[in-house]
């Protein structure tokens, strides 16, 4: 998971994958993620959004210093679950196991993890008999996600590369699955050009899959825990600007101390999403809304759920929690 790589800005430090933050889960996303990042406990700065030029490589620089630092943290960590991949050959992450019921069958099937932080995820789609590429931008990430799959036998192979050069990193049109996690998309400064990245990626009659944290949930103010309001506090749109978090924690336990705090995410709403893969000629096959999310969003508003699962304790109908979202690309494999 990202939050993993949104997920985390809007996840908490703050893959996928992802997603990565607010409090963005272990996943993922990344990011977004994981992932889950916007980010629980963090301080913020109203005043410093905005600091990193989204035309450059500038906001890459922070966010990817922040992931790097937190690699050892997150492999080393219970959510993870890093230990109970290498000693049982069953076991897939709780965000795919999720994600089964839509998923579907993925045997046979060759295809990549965006934003794919140490691969966890990964590695779950390949022992559901899928044969996978994990494309991540943290040089760390990706030596660990390599090290679980040689460790443990999996079908899954890494690229250190960051998502808006994947169609150079990988092969292009020869993907039949394009899977993102949850945390994410939030570190993402354009959703069209990451829509036109997972169009590249994917062969004919190859389809995306992406379960992610719900734009209108990154946009409530998760430091309010004295009440039950849902208080829209940041954009629901995407924005020119980045929002910038300082932020020392992350969205797993532990006592490390971390140096890198700076991370700069952003918000796209579902329409933006889904009006993105439209025009980059694919074709929505699902769109499923949750009550639910993989991590606690909202300190001191939420409750667990099957033990796995957050939402909402006072009527979480009010607010879509996060959303699976699928699409195809038109013609016949070859």
């Amino acid at each position: 998971m990202y939050l993993h790589h949104c997920c985390a800005g809007f996840l908490r430090i703050v893959h996928g994958g992802s997603l990565a933050a607010r409090s963005c889960p272990g996943t993922r996303a990344a990011t977004c993620a994981a992932l889950g990042q916007r980010h629980n406990g963090r301080v913020t700065n109203d005043a410093n959004q905005g600091r990193a030029d989204p035309r450059n490589a500038g906001y890459l620089t922070d966010n990817r210093a922040n992931w790097d630092e937190r690699v050892p943290a997150h492999a080393a960590s219970p959510g993870y679950a890093v230990a109970q991949f290498r000693e049982d050959p069953a076991f897939l992450s709780d965000v795919v196991r999720y994600d089964l019921p839509l998923l579907g069958n993925v045997a046979g099937l060759r295809g990549v993890h965006l934003q794919c932080h140490i691969g966890t995820d990964t590695v779950s789609l390949a022992r559901l008999g899928a044969s996978m590429t994990g494309l991540d931008f943290s040089a760390p990430a990706v030596a660990a996600a390599t090290a679980l799959a040689r460790e443990t036998g999996a079908d899954a192979t890494f690229v250190q590369g960051e998502v808006y050069g994947a169609p150079d990193a990988l092969d292009q049109g020869a993907f039949d699955l394009v899977y993102t996690g949850i945390g994410a998309l939030c570190w993402l400064p354009d959703i069209r050009r990451w829509a036109s990245v997972v169009a590249a990626l994917l062969r004919p009659g190859g389809r995306l899959f992406i379960r992610e944290g719900h734009p209108m949930l990154w946009s409530i103010d998760d430091t309010r825990a004295d009440d039950d309001l849902l208080v829209v506090r940041y954009p629901y749109f995407e924005t020119a600007e980045p929002l910038t978090f300082t932020d020392g924690g992350t969205y797993v336990e532990t006592d490390v101390i971390f140096e890198q705090v700076v991370s700069h995410s952003w918000n796209h709403g579902l329409g933006e999403i889904v009006t993105a893969l439209i025009d980059a000629r694919l074709a929505i096959t699902g769109l499923v809304e949750h009550d639910s999310v993989p991590w606690e969003a909202l300190p001191g508003k939420m409750e667990r759920v099957d033990g796995k699962e957050w939402r909402l304790a006072d009527n979480p109908a009010r607010l879509p929690h996060s959303y699976t979202l699928q699409a195809v690309k038109p013609g016949n494999k070859p």
